[in-house]
C-alpha cells in the first residue's frame, strides 16, 4: 500500500535510531490541489499519533495545498483541523462561468472553516509545530492581473525555465512566511532571493491563501502586511515538490508525497528534469503505491481537472471515497512502524 524511500544520510540514521518521530526535525508538503488527498489518511496519523506528545521543534513547510496542511498541523488539534479541510475542500463546487475572483472567494471561506474560532492563533503561537508557508513574489508581467498581460509572463517564464531554472530568477523571488520563533533557512542553487516574514494576526490569512493563489485561476494577493508591497503568488511556481537545503534543521526530513518523482517548480511538471539528489539525502519519503493508487476509483489521485472533467455529484463521491480509502495507507505505516522492517525501504535515487 506504501512505498517509504530515503536518503543515503536519512537510512543510515534510521538503522542507527529506528523508524522514530524523533529523528525528524522537518516536514514536507508540496503543491498539487486535490492530488493531497491521497495522503489524507497519512496525515490524521501522523500527527495524531506520530508526532504526538512531542516537544522538539518541528519544522513545517508547506507550498499552496501543502501550506494549508502545515496550518491544519500547526494548530491544537491537527486531526479536527485536516479533517475540516479535506471535507470542505472536498465537497467545493463552482458555477460553469467561474471568475478567478470567485474562487479567491471560495478559497477564503475555506480557510476561515479551516482555522474555526482560534485555529490562526494557535498556528502563530504554537511553540513545538511551527509553520512555514512558501509564496512566490511574482514580477514583471506576472504580477498584472490584466488577463493577457499574465500570459504573457507566465509563457515567458515558462520559456526560460526550459533553458534554465536559473533565469526565472528575475521573475519569482521566495517569500517564507512563517514561525516568530524559526531559525530555519532555505539554501537555494537555483539562486531564488529568499525572504522571511514572521507570521501574525495581521499577515497569517492572506500570506496562506497567496501561498495557493493559482495563476490565472485565482486572484493574487497585493502586500501582504510584514513584506514588501508587490503581487504574491502560489508558492508552487518556485516549490512545486521542491528541491532546496534546508538548512539549521540537524535531522532528517519526513515527506508525505503522492509522487516518487519530485519536480523542483511549477514549470517543471512537463519536464524530465529531476531533482538535486544531494537534497534529498537527509530525506525519507511516504509514497501512495502503484498498486493502491490502481485500487482507488478512476484508477488515480484526485486532480484539479476533476472540476471540469466531471459531474458536481460524480466528483465530491469520488473525491471523499478516496479520503476513506487513505486510511489502509495508514494501517501499512502502523504495521511498518511495529515491524521496523528497514529492507522495505527504498533507496532516494
Amino acid at each position: 500500500m506504501l512505498d517509504i524511500y530515503a536518503g543515503k544520510s536519512a537510512l543510515a540514521l534510521i538503522e542507527k535510531e529506528g523508524f522514530q518521530q524523533h529523528v525528524f526535525s522537518s516536514f514536507l508538503g508540496a503543491s498539487g490541489g486535490p492530488k493531497w488527498f491521497s495522503l489524507f489518511g497519512l496525515d490524521k496519523y501522523l500527527f495524531g499519533h506520530f508526532f504526538s506528545n512531542r516537544s522538539q521543534s518541528l519544522n513545517l513547510i508547506g507550498s499552496s495545498a501543502g501550506a494549508f496542511r502545515a496550518a491544519c498541523f500547526a494548530q491544537n488539534d491537527p486531526v479536527a483541523a485536516i479533517s475540516r479541510l479535506a471535507k470542505f475542500y472536498s465537497e467545493t463546487t463552482y458555477e460553469d462561468d467561474v471568475t478567478p475572483m470567485a474562487i479567491s472567494n471560495s478559497a477564503r471561506v475555506l480557510l476561515d472553516r479551516v482555522f474555526a474560532e482560534n485555529g490562526a492563533q494557535e498556528v502563530i503561537n504554537n511553540p513545538v509545530f511551527k509553520a512555514h508557508f512558501l509564496v512566490a513574489k511574482s514580477n514583471g508581467l506576472v504580477a498584472s492581473e490584466r488577463k493577457s498581460l499574465q500570459i504573457a509572463g507566465l509563457v515567458k517564464s515558462y520559456a526560460l525555465n526550459r533553458v534554465n531554472r536559473r533565469l526565472l530568477t528575475k521573475q519569482y523571488e521566495r517569500f517564507i512566511f512563517q514561525n516568530a520563533n524559526s531559525t530555519l533557512a532555505i539554501k537555494d542553487e537555483s539562486g531564488f532571493a529568499t525572504h522571511t516574514v514572521s507570521l501574525t494576526d495581521a499577515n497569517i490569512k492572506e500570506a496562506l491563501l497567496a501561498s495557493g493563489s493559482i495563476p490565472m485561476v485565482m486572484l493574487g494577493i497585493k502586500n501582504i502586511p510584514g513584506a514588501p508591497n508587490g503581487m504574491y503568488r502560489d508558492g508552487g511556481i518556485i516549490d512545486y515538490h521542491f528541491d532546496i537545503s534546508l538548512q539549521n534543521s540537524p535531522g532528517l526530513t519526513l515527506y508525505p508525497h503522492f509522487s516518487s518523482q519530485p519536480k523542483a517548480g511549477w514549470f517543471d511538471k512537463s519536464l524530465k528534469r529531476s531533482v538535486n539528489t544531494h537534497n534529498y539525502d537527509k530525506t525519507v519519503m511516504l509514497v501512495p503505491s502503484d498498486a493502491f493508487i490502481a485500487s482507488l476509483p478512476f484508477n488515480k489521485i484526485p486532480d484539479r481537472e476533476d472540476f471540469t472533467k466531471m459531474t458536481t455529484n460524480v466528483r465530491i463521491d469520488y473525491w471523499q471515497s478516496v479520503l476513506r480509502q487513505t486510511d489502509a495507507l495508514a494501517d501499512s505505516f502502523k504495521e511498518f512502524l511495529k515491524q521496523q522492517d528497514l529492507s522495505k525501504i527504498k533507496r532516494l535515487s
